[in-house]
């Protein structure tokens, strides 16, 4: 008996090919149970036209599946589920059991209900959406990326596909790293001093575990990265924020008893400031006053597409108290989750193990698709287009602010993928942004970039990476609109 056709049906928000569709489709049904040893598959032809789609796909799909052991093809009869296929595991359903643990005593260090930035999954359904480091689909190199995964996958990398690094990192990764990408921020690392991280928020985390203690104070930019400050908190050492200006961190302003200073020189998040090189020198200098370690997170500086990018502050720096995070996750995609610690040997040595513990390394196939995409050129050339469209919506976005008189509180000037602004007095950001999603307007409510309970209402980031240049201007003006009424 075959199974009805009526069983199958595509899902309008799969991600992958039709082809691959069927073939979860099918591979689905029988590990859940639904198709039993012996049963027959719909014909080719019948399910091609149920579905709406070619004949050669679905035929494709009965192959790869063939191949896979979850289907038979009995000559002239058609497929059937395999006899070999996996079966679906037998059990009966549990009750739900009563929890008689006191979770308020059991839990001995809380991590969960700090103010972390949020966007909604459906993002990408918003009309304008003014949010803040996601990939935009017309920008990445689709292509390039899947050939680069793919030659990770073959033969060639098996090694480097199924290895346990245990504690190393990939090694063409790294020569990368080490040879192309630290150099352009004017950096000079032998391998020992370089550990792929799990993106730069992963690195700010292993920074903070070696670094500090619950004795040790941590100085950090006001207004900062959230996540920056959670995960300060979660080291229970000493906070001491440190109100940013218009050329960022004030150097003056650290205090003396800081052991460790958090910073983001090239462009300050959120305020998109750029340091000065005067006032990094000053602030290497204020350093070595206090004995102090820098911990610099080099924060889109591929994204200088007005002035070249400022020399990293690790590149000045000649007495190795400056610890280097950076990212490939915010220039290629978020979901990456790939980034890079720099510092000297002994805490790179501390990083490493800490790490092991934790992960032991990044996956080395994603290590080696991105070191295939880096060596290739892809990156670079992805870099270029990137910067080349973020230019034309900064511009356009910057008319249209003008044009409706809204008040910029800051704004890169070497580029950066995002203006950080000021609704006037009265206002709150927070329900501003609630407004706006009514209207399909996303935007980011600031607040939750400043530290201590009398955070500021005002402010709110506007990012231009995720939104289509065509639609700026008219988002613009809702905003303005929503402010004016």
């Amino acid at each position: 008996m075959a199974l009805p056709v009526e069983t199958f049906f595509l899902s309008p928000t799969h991600q992958g090919t039709l082809q691959s569709q069927v073939q979860q489709m099918i591979a689905h049904g029988i590990l859940s149970g639904r198709f039993g040893t012996g049963e027959k598959l719909p014909s080719t032809r019948k399910l091609a036209t149920h579905l709406g789609i070619s004949r050669i796909t679905v035929t494709l799909a009965y192959t790869e599946l063939v191949a896979s052991d979850y289907l038979t093809a009995r000559g002239r009869s058609g497929y059937y589920v395999s006899s070999n296929a996996p079966v679906p595991p037998v059990f009966q359903p549990q009750h739900a059991a009563s929890d008689s643990v006191d979770w308020t005593r059991a839990i001995g260090q809380r991590f969960a209900g700090g103010e972390t930035l949020t966007k909604p999954q459906d993002w990408a359904r918003f009309r304008y959406p003014f949010i803040y480091g996601q990939t935009d689909p017309q920008l990445f190199d689709h292509a390039n990326w899947r050939q680069c995964a793919l030659q990770a996958l073959g033969q060639r990398d098996f090694s480097a596909l199924t290895s346990d690094y245990f504690d190393r990192d990939d090694p063409q990764l790294i020569e990368f790293i080490q040879r192309n990408t630290l150099p352009r921020r004017g950096i000079a690392a032998n391998a020992d001093q370089i550990l792929i991280t799990l993106g730069a928020q992963n690195a700010l985390w292993l920074a903070a575990q070696v670094l500090l203690t619950q004795r040790r104070t941590a100085a950090f930019e006001d207004p900062c990265y959230p996540a920056l400050r959670e995960i300060l908190t979660q080291s229970r050492c000493h906070m001491a924020p440190v109100r940013v200006d218009r050329d960022g961190l004030p150097p003056d302003a650290i205090p003396p008893e800081a052991d460790v200073i958090f910073t983001t020189p090239s462009h300050q998040c959120p305020t998109t400031a750029t340091m000065p090189m005067a006032r990094r020198q000053a602030l290497l200098d204020r350093a070595r006053d206090l004995d102090a370690l820098v911990v610099e997170d080099d924060y889109e500086f591929e994204m200088s597409f007005l002035e070249p990018p400022s020399p990293a502050l690790k590149s000045m720096d000649t007495d190795g108290r400056v610890i280097y995070v950076g990212s490939f996750s915010k220039s290629l995609f978020p979901g990456l989750r790939l980034g890079y610690l720099v510092g000297s040997e002994p805490f790179v040595r501390e990083a490493r193990a800490l790490r092991t513990s934790v992960l032991r390394h990044p996956p080395g196939h994603i290590q080696r698709t991105a070191a295939y995409f880096l060596s290739m050129g892809h990156y670079d050339a992805q870099i270029r287009k990137m910067g080349a469209a973020l230019h034309t919506r900064r511009s356009i976005m910057q008319e249209a602010i003008d044009a409706h008189g809204l008040d910029i509180a800051g704004i890169g000037a070497f580029g950066g993928s995002s203006f950080w602004m000021r609704a006037p007095d009265g206002h709150d950001a927070r329900h501003l942004a609630a407004q706006l999603q009514d209207k399909s307007v996303l935007i980011e409510p600031g607040h939750t970039f400043f530290s201590g309970e009398d955070q500021p209402r005002t402010y709110y980031r506007l990012g231009y990476s995720s939104i289509q240049a065509d639609r700026i201007s008219d988002g613009i003006e809702l905003i303005a609109n929503c402010l004016d009424g």
